[in-house]
């Protein structure tokens, strides 16, 4: 099979060049991106897609830059986790339960990305209700991975990851709760970005735990998330806990790029907090060597290595699994059989089809969490669990702002391991947790925080890759690009593809 038109362009600013240039119009990118999804449907990356849609906005596109009015993204081809409510195109979170579900609007990521101009493909596979580290919970099958097609991309956006892994869209979106885009953007060898908490509106984004829930684009590279989440981010009065920056991310950027040095180190100054708790015990060496090579690099780069201590860490699990399912049990209640999704064929009364229809259409993982849920909300239990975990939270972000009054941003590992193979926690419900280890703490916290591509894992596991987790102060979503940039300009990890399986 021949690649998409579109990777033969240098991401998202060759694409747009080539455009501009009329070297390929947006059809005809749109149409190799719906061939090449059609040939790789293995991978089980798509879960809907709507080639009268797709070619209907690619043909808005190229009327935009032949009137001179093209936007940022004008023609760029993108996909939507299936999380974001779409109009036209299905949405299903990945579960039985919203199964045939066609939002009467749009989400407002969808919303703001389709004013910039860009093309979607269709709605991406993930985790069920996003509740998942390996895409293995979506109802419709498990995603696989690009590199190792025996193991899994990461969760809960792990069609989204896989999707720009294989080369089948320029950039995608996906959600992070508690490491849903960092994880699956290190398992899959892209780049990922979590903003920080409320800077991406989460209007039609389908709840999850909704003080966590954060959207960000993944993408070959930091150059090429820049544009899409400048697009996506900025305030929208219709949510609640949408918070208006002082800058966009386009400024903050350029802001960071002005600030570095000219020359072989462009990082000159740059202090970098290496927590010790992300090196201790659980961490497998192939990463960790990944992980190190990386933080070399940035030191030849003129950057400083400063020894930092998130001493909370281990508790960010427990304070996770407290809060995320408690709000998932809240979020959840409103899937009764009445007014829309999954409805039981058969029952004996209003409380036996709420029962039925639920157990039917929520998977085992959505079930499990929403029962701890509702445990720990429960009359007895309130205070003991959700109240002492909301206190840790407090605490775990207080951790990370005493951290970073040491040093500019904190590095580390993404994942304790490179990606598991398929199935392999099959026995093991729970031990898919223990993979947010490093992740969970920053979405406690609420701050922004990326994954870039740094190595490899070795031995049976040598075409699986690595992660370097790079984690910021609040609405410094620029400045970790541009640091991410220079790192990305020294090595040549983001630009490492898979081979056909």
């Amino acid at each position: 099979m021949s690649s998409p038109l579109h990777t033969q362009f240098d991401g998202v600013a060759g694409v747009r060049a080539a455009l501009e240039r009329r070297d390929v119009s947006a059809v005809d990118l749109a149409q190799s991106a719906l061939d090449a999804i059609a040939a790789r449907a293995s991978l089980n990356a798509f879960l809907h897609v709507d080639a009268e849609l797709t070619l209907a906005q690619a043909r808005a596109a190229d009327a935009r830059i032949a009137a001179g009015q093209a936007g940022p993204l004008t023609g760029v081809p993108i996909a939507h986790k299936d999380v974001f409510v779409t109009r036209g195109w299905r949405t299903t979170a990945a579960s039985k339960m919203l199964g045939q579900y066609v939002s009467p609007f749009d989400a407002a990521v969808v919303e703001r990305l389709e004013a910039a101009g860009a093309v979607s493909l269709g709605k991406l596979n993930c985790d069920e209700f996003a509740m998942g580290s390996g895409n293995e919970n979506s109802a419709f099958g498990p995603v696989l991975n690009p590199w190792d097609n025996t193991a899994v991309p990461g969760g809960s956006s792990g069609g989204s990851a896989a999707a720009v892994a294989a080369g089948l869209a320029v950039a995608t979106t996906g959600t992070d709760t508690g490491g849903s885009v960092r994880q699956p953007a290190a398992l899959c060898g892209v780049s990922g970005i979590k903003p920080t908490y409320g800077s991406v509106s989460r209007f039609g984004m389908v709840a999850f735990g909704s003080s966590l829930d954060q959207a960000g684009p993944l993408a070959a590279s930091a150059a090429d998330l820049l544009p899409v989440l400048d697009a996506m981010a900025g305030f929208d009065a219709r949510d609640a806990t949408s918070h208006q920056s002082h800058a966009t991310v386009q400024a903050q950027y350029d802001a960071a790029r002005a600030g570095m040095q000219e020359g072989a180190q462009p990082l000159a100054g740059l202090r970098i907090g290496v927590p010790a708790e992300y090196f201790g015990e659980g961490l497998a060496a192939d990463v960790a060597q990944a992980v190190e090579a990386a933080l070399q690099e940035f030191e030849k780069l003129g950057a400083q290595r400063v020894a930092i201590s998130l001493p909370r860490t281990d508790l960010a699990i427990p304070a996770y699994y407290v809060i995320a399912p408690a709000e998932a049990s809240s979020n959840l209640s409103r899937y009764d059989g009445v007014r829309y999704g999954h409805r039981t064929a058969s029952y004996g009364n209003l409380e036996d089809m709420t029962s039925r229809s639920r157990a039917e259409g929520f998977g085992p993982e959505v079930q499990r969490r929403i029962l701890i849920g509702a445990y720990v909300l429960s009359h007895g239990y309130y205070d003991a669990y959700y109240l002492q975990a909301q206190r840790l939270r407090r605490m775990i972000a207080d951790d990370f702002q005493r951290a970073l009054g040491q040093c500019d941003v904190i590095m580390g590992p993404v994942t304790p391991t490179v990606a598991k193979d398929l199935g392999e926690n099959r026995d093991d419900p729970t031990a898919d947790w223990l993979a947010d280890i490093y992740t969970l703490g920053v979405s406690l916290a609420g701050l922004p925080a990326m994954s870039v591509p740094c190595g490899f894992g070795q031995g049976a596991h040598a075409r699986r890759p690595v992660g370097l987790q790079i984690i910021g102060n609040y609405f410094q979503e620029g400045r970790l690009l541009a640091i991410a940039e220079r790192f990305q300009h020294a090595t040549d990890w983001h630009q490492r593809k898979p081979e056909q399986q």
